[in-house]
């Protein structure tokens, strides 16, 4: 990859509240940025919340975000709240 395509690779850090712990969203959300091709990590805050990494080209982390918005069906969002961070290389996306 040379410079110009690194450019435009975007990282976002991502806090997801509602219903989001013991529901499958740290995997659904793994298995969404696998499928999309973004690296980053999901882990649970000991608020209740979900902290979702999530670094790549901007289309495929907005779909990312986009699908934070609702996680997986027995998941009941009700808050997500991003905000952007220099973007770093991660070699994968990883569920702590």
């Amino acid at each position: 990859m040379d410079d110009s395509q690194r450019d435009h690779r975007v990282c976002f850090r991502c806090q997801v509240g509602g219903r989001v712990q013991g529901v499958f969203f740290r995997a659904s959300t793994r298995e969404q940025a696998v499928r999309l091709g973004v690296t980053g990590y999901a882990r649970n805050l000991p608020d209740g919340q979900v902290e979702v990494l999530v670094c790549g080209e901007p289309q495929a982390v907005g779909q990312l975000k986009d699908w934070l918005r609702v996680g997986p069906p027995q998941a009941s969002v009700t808050v997500v709240a991003c905000e952007p961070l220099d973007y770093r290389p991660l070699s994968d996306f990883s569920v702590d």
